[in-house]
């Protein structure tokens, strides 16, 4: 497997051009978050991931996890590498001071986590599920549960995990039947929760499990569920470890990919019941979670991010160094580096114009997620929220679908040696699949996109982005620069595809809903097709005024218009065939009987 290279002068392009963490420092709270401080946590966090966890990224695939009576362990060296992650206070980045956080946006913490995935997202998976519950304590915990969990969570002294799926309830949560009993100030929990990433392991003394479950009065359905902090071990007033709870880990699943991260079943009270704590109100639980399952969404979008450009590094290192064949044109000449074949170049800027767009999409809307939580004006914070539950799905799902594909051409550029796994290519593809599937699948992503956030307000969320592009396209229009002028046609007549797009789902919203449902699918890898044409559209424009500046290595900033350009003319024409997706697919798709499939 080829070394892992933290990107860190892309992703410094990005925070910064895209994500505008300038004007983010100028927010209430974060003004240290200034570019000195930012170029400094990448490049350390850059040397964690390469150093650290990188090389234990295919070890840990081979060697996977052992369940041992009832003990999960790790793979050799993950407890030392987030033992490292700990003292370093990776984990506290965005949270409140008042905790032991370091109170920087959540766009620099998520670029963080993009180098974690990139190197070893088996390992970066307890992470992101710790700062979710972190998160989610913060928006939602009372203060004596603030004080009793949340500075552990946000050191990473202790872990956190997200409980919802039963063997029953996957995507339809409203059929969870884990039971939880009023016992004093507490609750008695009971039921089996599966799929439960790093629910039991041995990085840490305690772990915090939020656990979905229903009080005996409670209504059926997902109005019903209330939401429960379960600790592997309760706490006793002083802050020390109680007594071990009434929970354990069943079994572990065996998996295609993310060998290195458990995946568990996990029991609560086969005696008395585990005992829980309510987090918000009764038969609100799920109201609380969407905080720890947005965060995930956007977390898992970045996944898909992260093992697309980890691909990409090992299939141009690969290509660089493999011979075979002549250069076109050659009759005569040797083996040249595979690299200089046409085709290969051109998967190899499907997957960098892919990798880039994936991350500006990314960190664009991660800046929405700061924004909305400390723009000081009511509009603004207003309009951020819009754009951040507008875009949270199609981050998650575009990202990751892309994730799948660009993984899957690494394996191509490797030949028939990506298909054999010492090389490494092949593990890219397997940890890749789980992504579009955890956190909700992206159907239900595209649904979410379709039928709550654009029918809530008829579109009005989607025409305010279609008209930032319309603004970017007629700059590119007027432009004198040779580079960027030839990106304003495609960009125009994507922007009108989805204007078009639009208007015709939200009229099938209000006639037939199922029309629209049909072709929410389409309709979101639509929306992130042309938004990823638009922000490297965007970053072309900013590569070209800091070309004419001198601001920066020429070479980077040429490959940013190049990058941008490949995409318009390779990339931004599928939208037209998206959207005749989207306009004329409805029916078809409705057409056959059950018992004709």
């Amino acid at each position: 497997m080829n070394p892992y290279r933290a990107p860190v002068a892309d992703m410094r392009f990005a925070l910064e051009e895209i994500a505008a963490l300038p004007g983010l420092a100028a927010l209430p709270g974060f003004e240290q978050a200034d570019g000195n401080l930012a170029a400094n946590i990448l490049e350390e966090a850059g040397r964690l991931a390469a150093d650290v966890l990188a090389p234990l990224n295919q070890a840990g695939d081979r060697e996977g996890c052992r369940f041992e009576n009832g003990v999960v362990r790790l793979p050799d060296g993950f407890a030392e590498a987030y033992r490292q992650v700990v003292e370093g206070g990776w984990i506290s980045l965005p949270f409140d001071p008042a905790f032991g956080g370091q109170g920087l946006p959540w766009t620099l913490a998520l670029a963080v986590q993009e180098l974690w995935h990139g190197a070893n997202m088996s390992f970066g998976l307890s992470p992101l599920l710790t700062q979710g519950a972190a998160e989610l304590l913060q928006g939602h915990g009372t203060k004596a549960q603030k004080d009793a969990y949340l500075a552990r969570l946000v050191s990473g002294e202790w872990t956190g995990t997200m409980n919802l799926t039963e063997p029953q309830a996957g995507s339809d949560l409203g059929a969870i039947r884990t039971q939880a009993v009023r016992d004093g100030d507490h609750y008695r929990i009971s039921g089996q929760k599966i799929f439960i990433t790093y629910g039991e392991h041995d990085l840490t003394d305690n772990i915090v499990h939020m656990v979905l479950a229903r009080t005996p009065e409670a209504p059926a359905g997902s109005k019903g569920l209330s939401l429960f902090i379960v600790p592997k071990f309760t706490v006793n007033a002083d802050g020390s470890l109680g007594p071990h709870n009434d929970l354990r880990c069943v079994s572990i699943e065996r998996k295609l990919g993310i060998h290195g991260s458990p995946t568990c079943v996990m029991s609560y009270g086969d005696g008395d019941g585990a005992t829980g704590f309510l987090l918000g109100e009764e038969s609100r639980g799920l109201a609380c979670m969407f905080t720890m399952m947005n965060n995930a969404r956007l977390a898992v979008g970045v996944q898909g991010l992260a093992i697309a450009e980890r691909a990409y590094q090992q299939a141009v290192a690969y290509a660089r160094e493999r011979l075979q064949g002549r250069a076109p044109g050659d009759r005569a000449g040797g083996a040249v580096p595979i690299i200089a074949h046409p085709d290969v170049r051109r998967m190899l800027l499907t997957m960098k114009a892919r990798v880039e767009a994936m991350r500006a999409f990314a960190y664009y809307t991660a800046g929405h997620l700061d924004r909305a939580g400390r723009e000081p004006d009511t509009q603004a914070r207003a309009r951020s929220q819009a754009t951040l539950d507008l875009l949270t799905p199609v981050v998650k799902a575009w990202c990751t679908d892309l994730g799948c594909e660009t993984a899957s051409l690494g394996v191509q550029v490797h030949g028939g040696m990506g298909y054999i796994e010492e090389t490494g290519a092949a593990q890219h593809f397997r940890d890749a699949r789980i992504n579009p599937i955890y956190e909700g699948t992206n159907g239900i992503q595209a649904l979410d996109l379709v039928t709550r956030k654009i029918a809530r307000d008829e579109g009005a969320a989607v025409r305010a982005l279609i008209a930032e592009i319309a603004a970017t396209d007629e700059t590119l229009q007027r432009a004198g620069h040779a580079d960027l002028k030839p990106l304003g046609g495609p960009l125009g007549e994507a922007r009108f595809i989805l204007s078009a797009a639009t208007d015709w789902l939200v009229d099938a919203l209000a006639a037939d809903p199922a029309r629209a449902a049909a072709v929410a699918s389409p309709y979101l890898r639509l929306m992130g097709t042309v938004a990823g044409g638009w922000l490297l559209a965007r970053s072309a424009q900013a590569a070209a005024r800091r070309l004419e500046a001198q601001d920066g290595d020429p070479r980077f900033l040429i490959a940013k218009l190049r990058t941008a350009r490949f995409y318009a003319d390779n990339l931004l024409p599928e939208a037209a065939a998206l959207a005749a997706a989207v306009m004329t697919g409805a029916d078809s798709t409705l057409a056959l009987e059950d018992d004709q499939f």
